[in-house]
């Protein structure tokens, strides 16, 4: 009787170690999926001038499966004047100055970019400056210069080259306002570059995206 309970007890015990070894080398047969693609989201961020953003990174995988990848993914920005992460691990995006730039995510070796948008939020008042001005039609290289300043959570930025949407009413084709980066300006001209452009009083008009608030400004066209 004794044997007997010894022999159950050892195949019992073999058994054991049998379906321990079968576990194991079945585990052998599963590997973890490999990272194909990555996204960054939101895919077109929009972070407010000196304010943050928290992104995420999704992947896909190649057995098709996709989820968030939320370690060993870095950062970076190649405008970091623009928008800018405080180290290449952190996922917070910051807003450093109106305009426009491109980031990168990695993740094992995978990346993806997105264009970054730095906006002005929370614009009470914008100012054209000076109030009026003037160029002659007919007098080539004749310009007419402005510059708009909004007014957004009690500080002024000035919106001239990046952020203004201008506009001339009554609208005319021959009049062309083009921003001057170099000296952050809006310079109006006859776009004819002859006297095609009709003589008189033009308002010109600085808005923002996302605000009704506007800045308005005589423009005059001489003979």
């Amino acid at each position: 009787m004794s044997s007997t309970k010894h022999t159950v007890r050892l195949i019992g015990a073999f058994a054991a170690l049998a379906i321990f070894a079968l576990a194991a080398s079945c585990r052998g047969f599963f590997v973890n999926p490999t990272l194909t693609a990555i996204n960054i989201a939101p895919s077109s961020p929009q972070v407010e001038i000196n304010n943050s953003e928290a992104l995420s990174v999704y992947g896909t995988y190649n057995d098709g499966s996709t989820a968030q990848v939320k370690s060993g993914v870095s950062w970076s920005s190649d405008t970091p004047a623009v928008a800018a992460f405080a180290n290449p691990t952190s996922n917070l995006l910051e807003g450093v100055s109106l305009g426009t730039a491109t980031i990168t995510a990695n993740a094992q070796a995978v990346t993806a970019t997105a264009t970054v948008t730095v906006f002005l939020g929370g614009v009470t008042k914008i100012v054209v400056s000076p109030t009026s001005g003037s160029f002659s039609a007919s007098t080539s290289g004749s310009t007419a210069s402005f510059t708009a300043t909004a007014t957004a959570n009690g500080k002024q930025q000035d919106i001239t080259v990046n952020g203004a949407i201008w506009t001339i009413t009554p609208a005319n084709t021959t009049i062309a306002c083009v921003a001057n980066t170099v000296t952050s300006k809006e310079d109006c001209s006859d776009a004819s570059g002859q006297t095609a452009t009709p003589l008189g009083n033009y308002t010109l008009t600085a808005g923002y995206p996302g605000t009704n608030v506007v800045g308005t400004a005589t423009l005059t066209v001489t003979k």
